[in-house]
């Protein structure tokens, strides 16, 4: 596969910030899915495209191996993992625990700048919903979330979520070919119990936005085979 979807990295010219800047596209790429599932990729010539050398792409090859982006094989080719369904699961499952009750204490909590900062995440998502914008409609998405927990006083939480939910992110950008108009509209119903201090539809709603992925699974599958594995589960 073309490496020609990594842009060259600028002005990095020490060794944690080029790492950084290499695990922050690679990661880029990975998850909008122009690195493909399955696509072998090499320090060597990610270092080449990045203009970096070789230890940060290897700092950044292991972040993002621990992350779940990269197979590391000792002997063999380095691969981009594939979608494990399974761990899609699993990592829904972890989120949604967390999520409601995070949805259920900024009930109690929420402040009017919290409400004023989610608007202003919604007007920007309708923007990039209306130009097709996927790649800065998902970062608005996860900002959402985020700026929920952090309304709650439960930040951490969020951080919490960031590590489970690499083969996630994968699935929902992916998902952005069609759903953008849905999601927008869950963020809707989730903020409108938030101000109506409802927990029980909060709850609801939260419940109903991160299920509805699930909801369009077999569409994915079969639109993009050869990127998933173990789709029976």
């Amino acid at each position: 596969m073309s490496l020609d979807v990594l842009s060259p990295i600028a002005g990095t010219d020490t060794r944690g910030t080029a790492g950084d800047a290499v695990f922050e596209e690679m990661r880029r790429a990975i998850l909008e899915c122009q690195l493909q599932p399955g696509a072998r990729v090499s320090e060597a010539d990610v270092a080449r495209r990045l203009g970096v050398s070789r230890q940060p792409v290897r700092d950044a090859f292991g972040r993002l191996a621990r992350a779940g982006y990269l197979r590391i094989q000792p002997q063999r080719a380095t691969e981009v993992t594939k979608i494990s369904m399974r761990e899609v699961y699993n990592a829904r499952f972890i989120r949604e625990a967390l999520e409601v009750a995070t949805v259920r204490r900024a009930c109690d909590v929420a402040s009017q700048d919290l409400f004023e900062r989610l608007a202003e995440n919604l007007a920007q998502q309708y923007d990039a919903r209306q130009r097709d914008d996927r790649e800065l409609f998902h970062q608005l998405d996860d900002q959402f979330h985020m700026t929920i927990a952090e309304g709650a006083g439960c930040g951490f939480v969020w951080h919490l979520i960031e590590e489970q939910k690499a083969q996630m992110d994968r699935v929902r950008f992916l998902s952005l070919s069609f759903g953008q108009m849905a999601v927008y509209d869950e963020h809707l119903v989730i903020v409108e119990a938030l101000k109506g201090r409802d927990k029980a539809a909060a709850e609801a709603a939260m419940r109903n936005h991160l299920a509805a992925i699930f909801g369009i699974l077999k569409k994915l599958q079969s639109e993009f085979a050869p990127f998933f594995e173990d789709a029976e589960a």
